[in-house]
């Protein structure tokens, strides 16, 4: 019987086929340049195309992300969100595509203009074992206000951290299953009476 290659461990046994770890490797870390900054990853049952497609057209986003209003796209390279800051402030983050790999990888950063600095990225990655597509998410950014900021987004549950699951979470619903669950009353809900 051939022997094959093993993975990166010496003391790994020697097998018919090598399988690397979805997990993320120390050459996949990320720290950011900002105050704020988190990775978080998703495994979606959805082909990695189908999902690239859909994230690249910024103005589906507002469709899962609870905090973003608005995306006025300016032209291939370059967009405006409109965020709910804290306190019911509207935040205009002005980004540019600085990496763009169709079906792969989107990674963008602060414009001049932009209210806050930021940047990030998402990946979409075939599942080693054909389960679907693993997305990875990495935002960073320097909260308004400094440390106050950070700390107020902290209570809020807005940090980079939380936001990013939350995100991903509702990507995963939505590509799923083409809605995002929640546990708020629709508007349109009949209300009963409450008798005495």
């Amino acid at each position: 019987m051939p022997q094959t290659a093993t993975s990166s461990d010496p003391d790994a046994p020697v097998t018919d086929a090598v399988v690397d770890s979805t997990a993320f490797l120390d050459r996949d870390l990320h720290e950011g340049d900002h105050a704020s900054a988190s990775v978080r990853a998703v495994l979606i049952n959805r082909p990695r195309d189908a999902l690239y497609a859909y994230w690249r057209d910024f103005q589906n986003l507002p469709t899962f992300m609870a905090t973003l209003k608005d995306v006025r796209v300016s032209d291939s390279r370059q967009s405006v969100w409109i965020v709910e800051g804290p306190g019911g402030r509207d935040i205009e983050l002005t980004s540019e595509i600085t990496d763009d790999r169709p079906g792969e990888y989107i990674a963008w950063r602060a414009a001049e203009d932009s209210d806050i600095d930021h940047e990030g990225w998402i990946e979409f990655r075939d599942n080693a074992f054909g389960r679907g597509t693993e997305v990875r998410l990495f935002i960073s950014y320097d909260p308004p206000a400094g440390v106050v900021g950070k700390v107020v987004a902290k209570v809020m549950q807005r940090e980079p951290r939380v936001q990013a699951r939350r995100e991903l979470r509702r990507f995963k619903q939505l590509m799923e299953t083409g809605e995002v669950s929640t546990s708020r009353a629709p508007d349109a809900a009949p209300r009963g009476s409450r008798h005495v």
